[in-house]
């Protein structure tokens, strides 16, 4: 029997932590609960969570600094549960690596909506190609099966699911332009949000992992008022 997802939920609120406890089992979600980063790395090393549900304001280490912790670590979801709504915020959000972003107070239907599609992205597999293939450009390779990218010199270089998500996109149509849309729809589907700006935030965080092991060579290149292309050509190995 396949194993309920595992849900982490990192709040200073004991009543929001226990809420969610109490809520998420019913929709087949297994529920940790942690109330500083210390702890919750913690669990991620004894029992790692496949998402993390992550407040800002917490004591001590604020949770900007705990989302780069576990980006440095683990290839997980991670939504950003706040009460904390300004559009800077969200941005540095997902400038850290959140997935998604939700403000408090939240419905918890949609949460659960939220939470399914992080994972769904996760888990699917949007590129085609045959069993144990991968995609190459440049000399980097993208790892359709293990969802994982080298570089150059053979270096794993971590991606958020979403990065993961928009690359492959860019692999599956090198050489054209993507409009912010298209990615959108690709990366999201039907729960994008109205909030698409992220779509610049994450394609500049990909750039710049891509551009800092070449040199600084542009593999993703802007087009002014149009989108994204990906410009060297792609084989599949």
């Amino acid at each position: 029997m396949k194993s309920a997802p595992h849900i982490a939920v990192l709040d200073d609120e004991v009543d929001i932590t226990q809420l969610l406890a109490n809520y998420l089992p019913s929709h087949g979600f297994r529920v940790s609960q942690v109330h500083d980063g210390d702890a919750l790395i913690r669990l991620m090393e004894h029992d790692p969570a496949d998402l993390v549900l992550l407040d800002l304001g917490l004591p001590g280490e604020d949770g900007f600094s705990i989302a780069r912790r576990l980006r440095g670590r683990w290839q997980i979801g991670l939504i950003i549960v706040t009460g904390r709504g300004d559009a800077v915020d969200k941005v540095v959000g997902l400038e850290v690596g959140a997935d998604d972003y939700v403000t408090k107070p939240f419905d918890l239907r949609e949460l659960v909506a939220r939470i399914k599609a992080v994972l769904r992205r996760l888990l699917a597999h949007p590129l085609t190609p045959p069993a144990g293939s991968s995609l190459q450009f440049a000399g980097w390779r993208l790892d359709v099966q293990a969802r994982s990218l080298r570089n150059p010199q053979g270096t794993d270089v971590a991606l958020t699911s979403g990065e993961f998500e928009l690359l492959s996109a860019f692999a599956q149509h090198p050489g054209r332009v993507l409009s912010r849309d298209f990615l959108l729809e690709h990366t999201r589907g039907r729960e994008a949000a109205p909030f698409d700006r992220t779509i610049d935030v994450q394609v500049g965080r990909l750039r710049r992992k891509l551009q800092a092991q070449q040199g600084g060579t542009e593999i993703i290149k802007s087009v002014r008022g149009a989108g994204y292309i990906l410009v060297p050509p792609v084989a599949h190995g």
